[in-house]
């Protein structure tokens, strides 16, 4: 399966965001803006012939901090690794932009990111008590190589 990684916009996050049941709340250009605004960011989008499949997007938190925000592949195209590469061209892109370090938070509803995370060597580097362990933010690090 041909999966092509590319930069995207708003738009194709908007679009893409209605196939992924995992995010708990609209992604629209209002929240996204509101976001990113001001900061040096990176949106991904992973494309499966013609058809938007997936996203992730990070933002610069320092001069040699970067943090990935949000990503998600559409239900229809799980378990293809297209996640993996939406993260390794995050990485690279961060690296190659003189980032040396990637932060991500996830949580232990989503199983399969904290593997992919942990399997692509990321640390859990702290953790963010919301009353639940099902609600809770495990955070994570990833040094960039130099």
């Amino acid at each position: 399966m041909a999966i092509t990684i590319t930069t995207g916009t708003f738009k194709d996050i908007t679009a893409v965001s209605k196939h992924i049941p995992e995010l708990l709340t609209t992604i629209d250009n209002q929240a996204l803006d509101s976001r990113l605004n001001n900061k040096k960011a990176l949106i991904l989008v992973a494309y499966h012939e013609n058809e938007l499949v997936g996203f992730k997007i990070g933002y610069e938190q320092s001069t040699t901090q970067f943090y990935s925000w949000l990503g998600g592949v559409h239900f229809k195209y799980r378990r293809r690794g297209i996640a993996k590469k939406l993260l390794i061209q995050q990485e690279q892109w961060a690296a190659e932009q003189g980032y040396t370090h990637i932060h991500v938070k996830s949580m232990n509803r989503f199983p399969q990111m904290l593997t992919m995370l942990i399997t692509n060597g990321y640390h859990i580097a702290g953790y963010v008590d919301k009353q639940s362990t099902m609600l809770s933010k495990i955070k994570f690090l990833k040094q960039l190589a130099k």
